[in-house]
């Protein structure tokens, strides 16, 4: 037995290709787009369950439901489930003309969770005659048509799409394929890429939105940059105030990318699945009508340029930010830099006035002890006086009172000397 890695088996199933069963025209399928909030995942799964039971049954698991599920619901109707990260893909698929069961599998479809971004209907038939018989009955827009050729491979068969990519009263977008000689395999493949064309196309449209909002909350954030950077200069503006400013314009920045970061970037994945589709898709104009490329390269991409722009911009805006950051570091930095030098500079003065005041002290402490050194030298000679009368007392201590007094200034300086050091005590 293998001691297989407890994420082998689902990276195994990630890798094989969901493909759809094989279909034939004539043929019809419904598909439900749903977008999901975490919430709804475990009602989802719930919903899954509970699939009607309106032909061979088919096993779901209660637990550890799979990002993909596919069965028969009756005869001539089969289904598929698929599972996105935001979102969860179920489609219907109805040969012939049409499934008994087919409106309580609607019914079922109907009733799951989310919240539908789309609904599409593709009415499926063997060739380009029969479409342009059902063709006026369908409604569509003459100036809004759509129509071109699509493949699996540039060099076989290819299918041809009718869309005017409106939506009706139902709520469902209607589309009308000719398989024009397409092989099943290749047929489905083909469909089933068109689908997944139109699905990514909407999710990546969920941002157009987000970044017209976003783009007035940028207009904020870029006037408050202003502001701030116009009171950098300014040396009345304390640095506190500065800090409150930049403090609340860096909130204003991390609300509005946390509103619009994740769907910009989803955005740009979805956009990057579509230019996949299409190219997959080998589309080749009919002459004179508006193509699906065409279609997508008019409405689709500007839509995705402005979602780009809405994250450039977002993130130039961020890095602007950042220098007022360093300007204001700057100057918090160069004024601290001047305090100081100051306190230094208050700190030297300090120094030298008590050098000063020190030297006072050291001269006045000379006079002192020379002073009383002389007093009592003169008392000793006033009493040799009276024992030799030869001796003037008054005369030599005049005479010893220099040599005191530079004894003294030097014995107070070799002690300052032994007590401070060599170099301290100079």
């Amino acid at each position: 037995m293998l001691n297989e890695h407890e994420l082998r088996r689902v990276v195994v199933s990630e890798m094989h290709l969901r493909r759809w069963p094989q279909i034939c025209a004539p043929a019809s399928i419904i598909q439900f787009v749903r977008v999901l909030d975490p919430a709804d995942r475990e009602e989802e799964m719930a919903a899954m369950c509970a699939i009607p039971s309106v032909g061979p049954s088919v096993p779901f698991p209660s637990e550890n439901l799979p990002r993909h599920l596919s069965g028969n619901l009756a005869p001539g109707l089969a289904f598929t489930w698929e599972r996105q990260s935001e979102a969860s893909t179920t489609t219907l698929f109805v040969t012939g003309n049409g499934s008994p069961a087919l409106t309580d599998a609607l019914a079922w479809a109907g009733s799951l969770p989310g919240k539908v971004i789309r609904a599409s209907r593709l009415q499926l038939v063997e060739d380009e005659a029969a479409a342009l018989a059902l063709l006026p009955g369908l409604g569509f827009a003459p100036d809004d048509m759509v129509t071109c050729y699509i493949g699996d491979h540039p060099d076989e068969a290819r299918a041809r799409v009718w869309s005017d990519f409106q939506l009706r009263e139902d709520g469902f977008g209607v589309a009308l394929i000719a398989a024009c000689g397409m092989a099943p395999g290749p047929f489905s493949r083909t469909l089933q890429r068109l689908q997944e064309l139109g699905n990514y196309r909407n999710l990546a449209l969920l941002g157009l939105p987000v970044a017209r909002d976003g783009w007035r909350a940028l207009d904020r954030v870029e006037e408050m940059l202003a502001e701030v950077n116009h009171a950098v200069a300014r040396p009345d503006i304390t640095d506190d105030e500065l800090l409150e400013k930049v403090m609340h314009l860096s909130m204003e920045q991390v609300a509005q990318a946390s509103a619009a970061d994740f769907r910009m970037n989803a955005t740009q994945a979805y956009a990057t699945i579509v230019e996949e589709r299409l190219a997959e898709l080998h589309i080749v104009p009919v002459p004179g009508c508006l193509s699906l490329a065409d279609f997508t390269q008019r409405r689709f991409l500007p839509a995705v340029r402005t979602c780009a722009a809405h994250s450039r911009r977002a993130e130039l805006l961020s890095q602007r930010t950042a220098q007022v950051l360093t300007l204001l570091r700057t100057r918090i930095d160069t004024r601290i830099e001047n305090q100081n030098g100051c306190l230094l500079a208050s700190m030297e003065r300090n120094a030298s006035r008590q050098l000063r005041l020190q030297q006072l002290v050291e001269g006045l402490s000379v006079v002192a002890v020379s002073y009383y050194a002389l007093g009592l030298i003169g008392k000793v000679l006033e009493g040799v006086e009276e024992a030799v009368p030869q001796v003037h007392a008054h005369f030599t201590a005049a005479l010893l009172a220099p040599v005191v007094v530079l004894g003294v200034w030097f014995g107070l300086h070799h002690m300052k000397r032994r007590i401070l050091g060599a170099e301290e005590g100079k």
